[in-house]
């Protein structure tokens, strides 16, 4: 008599005694262009994270240790780049819409673990020089480091009494700050803000505020919409531009500045549970945090091995820019000074 595969994927096997794993899928047994329409990324790809997370996934705890590494992050992957459990991909890997939810749990925390080895800005000059040439290259703009802007991602309710969550547009989210470089490699990712913060508020309040102001990027600056006040290491675009070289300032910085909007864009393109199609992140605001900060190391990794994330197809679900800020006015006379210098040096 045939066993129905609900067995296989019951409590029993998953929580029972000894150390099997539950290898129902191989990778050699599909072909690339399987992988990359089901799980999203290439075999290549997919053998890199069972190797950098395979000893961790594998750990012989009561909740992960009847799944391969294997499986759980062929699961994880799945729900990042479909946004939903209820797919094919439970099936073709033999496990159920329960276990899958803790296989993306698991993988999500070994991705979070490892966020500060993939997300982080350069230290050493050379790579940092390399950052500002490759910046300017782009529309001419000197001494940037990296862009930022903040973009929403739609969670469930925490529960009726927390309006902390509740964004502008009376949907609960997170509010993400983001900054990354030329290339679209993320170099900061701020995941946990809540929804009801504007993007100056969360950009006061962030350690990648305090990181500047200690100097630790003298040298150069970020660039930022006008929904950020100015500052000496946040330079801003002119609210009303009436000379030439003021003109020339703004096209230069709304130039470079679209690299974070198109890699934000293309993020929740690639990463659908981010997008909104398939509702909102049925989690708390922590985990839900994790899932985006996991999203983002996955990002960066894909650029490491050379897929170009960018020429991912869009949705057609795109979140719309949360902000309908004000353009907020700075009191800082010193970083007035420096963006006023820049514009004589470099744009008149």
């Amino acid at each position: 008599m045939a066993v129905p595969i609900a067995v296989l994927d019951c409590d029993l096997l998953l929580y029972g005694r000894g150390h099997r794993t539950l290898d129902r899928f191989k990778l050699e047994d599909v072909t690339d262009e399987y992988l990359v329409s089901t799980y999203g990324f290439p075999r290549q790809f997919i053998c890199y994270l069972v190797d950098l997370l395979g000893a961790t996934l594998s750990r012989p705890t009561q909740r992960s240790r009847a799944i391969s590494p294997e499986t759980q992050i062929l699961a994880a992957l799945g729900f990042y780049t479909s946004g939903s459990f209820q797919t094919r991909m439970g099936d073709a890997i033999g496990i159920s819409q329960a276990s899958m939810s803790r296989c993306v749990a698991n993988v999500t925390e070994a991705l979070v673990e490892r966020a500060s080895q993939f997300i982080h800005f350069p230290k050493d000059e050379a790579t940092v020089q390399t950052l500002k040439d490759d910046f300017y290259g782009l529309a001419g703009m000197p001494g940037v480091l990296g862009v930022v802007d903040c973009t929403h991602v739609a969670i469930k309710a925490p529960n009726a009494e927390d309006l902390s969550y509740v964004n502008r547009k009376g949907l609960h989210s997170l509010n993400c700050l983001m900054v990354c470089d030329s290339r679209g490699v993320l170099l900061s990712a701020e995941t946990h803000w809540p929804g009801s913060l504007p993007d100056c508020t969360v950009l006061e309040q962030a350690a990648l505020t305090s990181q500047f102001e200690t100097d630790l990027h003298k040298d150069g600056w970020l660039l930022g919409d006008s929904s950020f006040l100015l500052r000496t290491w946040l330079l801003t675009p002119l609210h009303i531009p009436e000379t030439p070289a003021e003109y020339r300032y703004n096209m230069a910085h709304s130039a470079t500045l679209s690299v974070i909007e198109r890699t934000l864009r293309t993020i929740r393109s690639r990463f659908r549970c981010l997008d909104g199609s398939k509702g909102t992140l049925q989690y708390s605001p922590e985990k839900s945090s994790h899932i985006i900060l996991a999203c983002c190391v996955l990002h960066n990794i894909s650029l490491q091995h050379g897929l170009d994330v960018w020429s991912a197809p869009a949705t057609g679900h795109m979140e719309q820019s949360e902000e309908e800020y004000e353009q907020m006015e700075s009191v800082d006379s010193e970083a007035c000074r420096v963006r006023q210098e820049l514009l004589l040096t470099h744009f008149s």
